[in-house]
């Protein structure tokens, strides 16, 4: 069992102060991995007082020194890719070949963007009669999720290095490893003392000590939208920068006279891409209603050859939800629909044929859902996709709209007939013929799914402050 007992801060690996330890445990075998120290207030003092201490000189660096630190992150990370992979297949299931690509991709494309945004900023825009200057705010403090981690990890730390800041970063429990390495990478990669800072622990403890830190200038949240409320709570009386990315209830709208064997397969497998642990998954798939029945026959063949397994083994299958909290989550579900009436195509709440422990969720498929079911409105967060039938395609687009969330949307269909829904939708991010981030693009919600936006130049923008300068000599 890995040991990561110990915090980084201000460049060095040292013991917390009275934190106590917590185990992580391997969604497969349902048995602890890996263990960490769960940081205290007192260990998230020391490490933003060495944020502070570090904005001193960082933040006056310049654009180059910036992006060749940035590059030999890059350079480290890759060294890494293999550590990362097995760290995440262990602790949050995710197959290790997915992870090793998909996972540490996404953290790789991350700072590429960040360092493509960087290279061409302007630090100094031209107005009528004044100037604005972007700077850096400050010390950011970051809570990243464990679906995406080193995703969400890289989307906050590569903007915020670029924009002159420094950090403490506390991550997922669930998943820590990846973040320690992370660490470790960072530091092979010459980032001074302090500039970075990782304190392991949980939401309620340590989060809530970054979140409410009167010498932290930002928050910056990705997770759930009832962890993002207590977040805005704890930060609100500093009146710090809240900047979050929160829950999703995406949309997959397929058009009516959409070819389904064109499009389908690449919007559908949103909800199995990462065991559907994706907050842009769209999992509520509207339909029209006189192809209903095709819509079934398709999905029921795509969801039910879609294998499951275990998350060390190479290849093209889906490993288990990340602990026993989603996995019963997902099953209650699972089991709501089936109660409510819905008509379960294929899969179900029992664990898949081939496995017999392990939080395992069988790829599943639900028709007749209607608006009023809790599977309808609820997050899923498994691999899980309802189909849901309309009339019209306003309708439609009412459906796809009445949800609290607003994070993504994807149609399904000729991209011509697509774009004028696509400007009806209520999401910040539409994906025609597809169901993911385009890299570079701005990454974030409307609604209760968050604000601000993460990725390329608007999300460098989002991790600086505006200022206004005039009476400046000509």
């Amino acid at each position: 069992m890995r040991e990561r007992l110990q915090h980084y801060i201000d460049g060095k690996w040292v013991d917390s102060e009275g934190g106590v330890r917590r185990e992580v445990i391997n969604p497969a075998t349902e048995e602890p991995c890996a263990v960490i120290t769960v940081g205290t207030k007192a260990d998230v003092d020391k490490a933003v007082a060495a944020a502070r201490r570090a904005f001193k000189t960082w933040s006056q660096t310049t654009r180059e020194e910036r992006l060749a630190v940035l590059n030999r992150i890059v350079e480290e990370y890759k060294k890494r890719a293999g550590d990362l992979a097995v760290a995440m297949a262990e602790e949050m299931g995710a197959p290790v070949s997915f992870a090793g690509t998909a996972q540490v991709g996404a953290g790789i494309g991350g700072f590429l963007g960040t360092i493509a945004a960087l290279q061409n900023f302007n630090f100094l825009e031209d107005g009528p009669g004044y100037k604005v200057a972007y700077e850096p705010i400050g010390v950011v403090g970051m809570i990243t999720p464990w679906n995406w981690p080193l995703n969400q990890i890289a989307l906050k730390v590569a903007p915020a290095l670029a924009g002159g800041n420094t950090m403490v970063l506390k991550p997922s429990e669930e998943c820590p490893t990846n973040a320690a390495i992370f660490a470790e990478i960072l530091d092979a990669a010459g980032v001074p003392p302090g500039v970075f800072n990782l304190v392991q622990g949980d939401g309620p403890t340590t989060g809530n000590a970054i979140s409410s830190h009167p010498d932290v200038e930002m928050v910056s949240f990705t997770g759930s939208t009832r962890a993002g409320i207590a977040v805005a709570i704890a930060a609100a009386p500093t009146v710090k920068r809240v900047h979050q990315e929160l829950g999703g209830k995406s949309p997959n709208l397929v058009l009516p006279d959409a070819d389904f064997a064109a499009t389908l397969p690449s919007t559908l497998s949103g909800p199995l891409v990462n065991t559907g642990q994706s907050c842009i998954s769209p999992t509520k798939v509207l339909v029209p209603r006189e192809r209903m029945g095709e819509a079934e026959a398709f999905a029921k063949a795509m969801y039910s050859a879609t294998p499951v397994g275990d998350p060390m083994q190479e290849g093209n299958h889906l490993g288990p939800v990340v602990n026993k909290a989603q996995f019963d989550k997902v099953r209650g579900l699972i089991q709501s629909a089936i109660d409510e009436g819905a008509k379960l195509v294929t899969g179900g709440p029992d664990l898949p044929s081939n496995v017999n422990r392990g939080y395992y969720i069988q790829p599943t498929v639900f028709s007749d859902v209607t608006p009023d079911m809790r599977i309808a409105k609820e997050e899923i967060f498994g691999p899980v996709i309802t189909l849901m039938a309309y009339d019209s395609l306003d309708q439609a687009i009412d459906m796809a709209n009445d949800t609290e969330y607003g994070l993504s949307a994807a149609i399904s269909g000729d991209p011509a007939k697509a774009a004028p829904v696509a400007a009806k939708l209520r999401a910040g991010m539409v994906a025609i013929n597809n169901w993911g981030p385009t890299p570079g693009a701005p990454f974030g919600g409307y609604k209760q799914s968050g604000n601000g936006r993460e990725g390329g130049l608007a999300g460098l923008k989002d991790f600086m402050e505006m200022k206004a300068i005039s009476g400046l000599p000509a």
